[in-house]
């Protein structure tokens, strides 16, 4: 039983998963922020366009 516990204790496979999770995630995080604020960079440049074009 004992054997069974230190086993338990030093096996490393859940914690290299649950690191390429936690770096996944933060990739995520940096993905969606980045699209964020080119998304209100170009929100501009066509409010910008349309304001400039004359009106029918």
């Amino acid at each position: 039983m004992k054997d069974q516990i230190v086993k338990f204790w030093r096996d490393e496979e859940g914690a290299t998963a649950i690191e390429y999770g936690l770096i996944a995630g933060l990739i995520s995080i940096g993905i969606i922020a980045g699209a964020t604020g080119i998304g209100e960079k170009l929100n501009e440049i066509f409010e910008k366009i349309k304001t400039s074009l004359p009106k029918p």
